[in-house]
């Protein structure tokens, strides 16, 4: 196709094949690719161009729909409605699908992805966490507009659609907020905690002081004490409001059980937290470990590393390296690991991780993965250093979105 092929705000007739990865299916129109949201595998639709690069893809908008697939449902959000076109709201990939379609559609890319990136063919099954597809997320960012009103995002877009409420979020986190006027351009961390007190912290750019640099983030505590308190793993957490935790009450203790089932550290054993956050991982490899083990929990943040140090204090055989994985692998002076237990960012761990983990020799790997195209490239990473896929469970720990969580388990083979 030329660069010069513009489809742009044109309207296609469209038959809808299979999800893809992003939130989004596959639909194909005079030799195009067309990946088009707010629709289903299956359905035929009517659909406006939304982007188009000039290649051999655009994006499109479904905004009517002729044929609708068996798991189709009307959205529970007004910002989700097919009317709206492109001023639908960006969170939510999945509004019109039931739950069961929802987790299917997740299923099948974590499958695609492990086999097109990873080289694995494996069933998959994303499990359902308690409390249904509204009101989890405990946890949410809000920009605010032109005129001092917070909102979401549309799909690939800056504009703010000014929101009173959301339909995922717990209940009661976002009231009050629409009763002030917010400093334009500013951002909203909201967090609820286990004991449903909220806090609001207020984040913006200071005034730019020197040319070329760029300016600071300015935090501003606006209510709450700042300090969340969370459950899980049996144990009460301490840390940053505006820190890392899961979004979905039930994700932390879940995932801390099926880590710790995976990990299976032997008593005295020795045992790497990398990206470890707060300690959630630490907690529960330390109490397999036992007294007489090892856990080195290695973390980039240190308020992250400070919560960590504090909400595990009680446990003398978790030891602390603040610096990046990279950085603290490179240290000999690490105790060789039994279990290595990872969750990076959504970019995966990468080459450069994967082989200084491989070269400790650990006898499993516990790899805790936000992205499924990542963790198929980690796959194929830990396969070329002899380390098999034993285990994958997936969750659906963001319902409504494209969001998936995957713990996987590697062996040498």
């Amino acid at each position: 196709m030329t660069g010069k092929l513009d489809w742009t705000g044109k309207r296609l007739k469209l038959d809808v094949g299979p999800v893809a990865h992003g939130g989004h299916c596959v639909a194909r129109h005079e030799g195009r690719v067309v990946f088009v949201r707010h629709a289903l595998p299956g359905e035929v639709v009517l659909a406006e161009v939304t982007d188009d690069p000039g290649k051999g893809f655009c994006r499109a908008d479904a905004v009517e729909v002729f044929t609708p697939a068996e798991g189709r449902v009307a959205p529970p959000c007004p910002l989700a409605e097919m009317a709206l076109g492109h001023d639908r709201c960006g969170g939510c990939d999945w509004q019109h699908a039931d739950g069961a379609t929802q987790r299917e559609l997740k299923a099948t890319v974590v499958r695609e992805q492990l086999q097109r990136l990873g080289g694995v063919d494996r069933e998959v099954e994303v499990r359902e966490l308690p409390g249904g597809l509204l009101r989890w997320r405990t946890r949410v960012r809000l920009a605010v507009d032109r005129v001092g009103r917070p909102g979401l995002h549309p799909h690939r877009s800056h504009r703010v659609l000014p929101v009173e409420d959301c339909p995922i979020v717990v209940q009661g986190a976002l009231d009050g907020l629409t009763d002030r006027e917010w400093p334009s351009g500013s951002e909203l961390e909201i967090a609820s905690d286990a004991d449903r007190q909220v806090h609001v912290t207020q984040r913006e750019r200071a005034p730019q002081r020197r040319r070329g640099r760029r300016p600071a983030v300015v935090n501003t505590r606006v209510r709450g004490s700042g300090i969340a308190r969370e459950e899980a793993a049996g144990r009460s957490w301490e840390l940053s409001a505006d820190g890392f935790w899961q979004v979905h009450p039930a994700a932390a203790d879940t995932f801390a059980e099926v880590v710790g089932r995976m990990a299976a550290v032997p008593s005295g054993g020795v045992a790497w937290d990398l990206y470890g956050g707060v300690g959630l991982f630490a907690a529960v490899l330390a109490e397999q470990a036992g007294p007489a083990g090892d856990v080195v929990l290695v973390e980039s943040s240190r308020r992250a590393t400070e919560d960590a140090v504090a909400n595990l204090r009680d446990l003398p055989q978790v030891t602390f390296r603040a610096g990046t994985v990279e950085e603290v692998l490179a240290d000999d002076s690490l105790p060789e690991p039994d279990v290595v237990v990872l969750d990076p960012p959504r970019k995966g761990a990468g080459r450069h991780v994967v082989e200084a983990v491989c070269a400790a020799g650990p006898r499993r790997v516990v790899h805790v993965a936000c992205d499924p195209a990542a963790l198929g490239r980690d796959v194929a990473l830990f396969a070329e250093q002899g380390y098999r896929l034993d285990d994958l469970e997936a969750f659906d720990a963001f319902p409504m979105t494209h969001h998936v969580e995957c713990i996987a388990a590697f062996s040498r083979e």
